[in-house]
């Protein structure tokens, strides 16, 4: 019984980690790709080894303070930090699926972006512009990567676990960029986001609980409960509005 709550809570922080970091590692991905191809691969990639190493430093600095906070206040605050996250989550991506809300499109996010760069093509910062552009790009979508291993992890006293999750998941989309070297236009992102969502909602909700000394039923196991729970609430959820919109108009 121990060893199959011991799976359970691994297999869902598994696929809560690598969904999150796949998604964030995309669109970072995306605008590096756009950088690259418009202005240059040398900015681009001094961008994104910049931003890599503002990253590595800013966990070397918070990863080691997490783990000197009590478990309970942990839970009880990652918990709080998941649901909000995760509700907002899986709200843009129900909406996105009932077709209430424009379906988010990497090939725009790429036009945008080589947009931008080119409008400033003739100016003598060119070069900075590009760094900077694949330097935020890579930071903020790192950042959140950051964020949910350090949470997931380290709340679920699998820190290491979370953190080869992310690598793995890092150096899959590397790999499918490098051969693919578009966009990744045809990777069910909202799908993936909607997954994500519900993952961080299901730990969300368990920590609260556990920080609030809630003893689950199955105790790690009872996560998988409420990953069905919570992916049947979307699915209904969905369905709903869809009929009372039947024109589907998307909005951006």
């Amino acid at each position: 019984m121990i060893a199959t709550t011991v799976t359970s809570s691994a297999i869902v922080l598994v696929g809560a980690v690598f969904l999150a970091c796949a998604v964030e590692m995309v669109e970072a991905l995306t605008i590096v790709l756009a950088v690259g191809h418009t202005r240059g691969w040398r900015s681009a990639f001094e961008g994104t080894g910049v931003a890599l190493a503002a990253l590595a430093a800013l966990v070397a600095v918070l990863g080691p303070a997490l783990v000197h906070v009590p478990l309970s206040a942990l839970r009880l605050v990652v918990g709080g930090v998941l649901l909000i996250f995760g509700m907002q989550w899986l709200r843009k991506a129900i909406l996105r699926a009932s077709g209430l809300k424009a379906l988010h499109d990497e090939d725009e996010i790429y036009r945008e972006t080589v947009a931008e760069l080119e409008a400033v093509a003739t100016r003598p910062d060119r070069d900075r512009i590009a760094f900077v552009m694949a330097f935020k790009g890579v930071f903020l979508e790192g950042l959140e990567v950051v964020v949910a291993v350090l949470t997931l992890g380290t709340s679920a006293h699998r820190l290491g676990l979370a953190a080869a999750t992310a690598g793995v998941a890092i150096v899959l989309v590397g790999v499918v960029g490098v051969i693919v070297a578009k966009q990744l236009s045809s990777v069910p992102e909202n799908l993936m986001k909607m997954g994500v969502g519900v993952m961080l909602v299901s730990f969300g909700t368990f920590w609260t609980g556990e920080g609030l000394k809630v003893s689950w039923p199955g105790s790690d196991a009872f996560l998988l409960i409420f990953v069905v729970f919570y992916a049947i609430v979307c699915a209904a959820t969905i369905s709903v509005l869809r009929k009372a919109s039947p024109t589907n108009v998307a909005v951006a």
